[in-house]
């Protein structure tokens, strides 16, 4: 039976990307190697790392002031690698707390400078994004967080402001067009829109910041992997090459404002149903809703039901969409290479269940 992948991370990728990375890992371009066991110094993987960044800056419209990295460590390296090399410690930074990351962003950020929490949606548990909140005008950055999959929220309205944004997109990365000049850098993990575990994205505007005034650890310095070009040291060159592949998937589909349509068409579908079905509630504030990360429970009265529908779903091929145990419930991720298909066969698991059991 065919399995529609809703899990949040590692998350889908689509088919004909997998397919040609499952041949490379055999033999990558006829060189009788595996692009496992192939130095990164070879002009064959320098090749794919020219063309990963090639494709970030085509897709996303980066001009000559932007430089495009391929990092290790995850987003959660860069919760504290951002403050670390752009924030004095006498400097003000604003941060708005959307989730369990952005929470986690905070705490890091704190080691580096004044923090201020100018906005907050943990009052009623993060299912909403706040808005009209006031920006300090001496900040050196905003912080924001794009899309919070755990608690299915996604930043629509963008603050207006000239105080630059530094922004964790992992989750919505490369899923909608977005303004480039209005951030000083954004980071994002590889493994929930873009490619699998292992590699980060970090793009930052050389034109937005100065390096901060400490020392920093050469690993962690990002003028180390600018001037090595993402090789100071060996770079995870398997994730890179997957990421490489997806980026071309993205572009032949269209660019970013294909994918918006797509991802609009998708998510619509999802959560016309969930309105409208008696057993279901979103559990997100409607003007928030994700367009990555839905995410549903039981409507009052009918949370006994919940393990049964989870288990018809299952038995549907519906793989991954239990809830966060923050959220319950359910969360269903359509990123990018989800096929509107899978979103179908779910949405008629929900009507049938319905039937029987409404």
């Amino acid at each position: 039976m065919k399995k529609h992948n809703f899990s949040a991370g590692p998350a889908i990728l689509p088919e004909s990307v997998i397919t040609q990375a499952a041949e490379a890992a055999k033999e990558f371009n006829g060189t009788g190697l595996s692009i496992l066991e192939m130095s990164h110094r070879g002009k064959e993987v320098v090749a794919v790392m020219n063309e990963a960044v090639s494709l970030v800056k085509d897709i996303l419209g980066l001009g000559s002031n932007h430089e495009v990295l391929f990092l290790t460590g995850g987003a959660s390296t860069q919760f504290f690698m951002a403050p670390m090399n752009f924030l004095n410690q006498e400097e003000t930074a604003g941060y708005v707390d959307t989730g369990s990351w952005s929470t986690k962003a905070i705490k890091e950020a704190k080691h580096f400078g004044n923090i201020e929490e100018i906005a907050s949606s943990k009052d009623k548990n993060f299912s909403y994004i706040p808005k009209g909140y006031n920006i300090p005008s001496n900040a050196k950055y905003l912080h924001l967080t794009s899309n919070n999959t755990i608690f299915g929220t996604q930043q629509h309205i963008w603050p207006e402001t000239n105080v630059p944004f530094i922004c964790d997109m992992s989750s919505d990365i490369f899923s909608r067009p977005i303004d480039i000049d209005r951030y000083g850098m954004i980071y994002a993990g590889a493994q929930k829109n873009m490619g699998p575990a292992g590699t980060t994205l970090a793009i930052i505007n050389k034109d937005t910041f100065s390096k901060a005034d400490r020392v920093i650890p050469t690993m962690l310095d990002y003028s180390t992997h600018i001037s090595k070009q993402s090789s100071f040291n060996t770079p995870p060159v398997y994730a890179i090459y997957i990421c490489m592949l997806t980026l071309r998937w993205v572009k032949e589909m269209g660019g970013l404002s294909a994918m918006a349509n797509h991802n609009k068409v998708k998510a619509q579908l999802l959560y016309n149903e969930i309105d409208s079905n008696p057993l279901f509630s979103g559990a997100a504030a409607k003007e928030d809703r994700s367009l990555m990360n839905a995410t549903f429970v039981m409507s009052k009265g009918n949370e006994g039901l919940s393990d049964s529908f989870l288990e018809r779903a299952t038995s549907a091929g519906c793989v991954g969409i239990k809830g966060h145990r923050s959220v319950g419930g359910f969360r269903a991720s359509i990123y990018n290479a989800m096929p509107k298909e899978s979103i179908q066969v779910l949405v008629d698991v929900m009507k049938d269940f319905t039937q029987k059991h409404g």
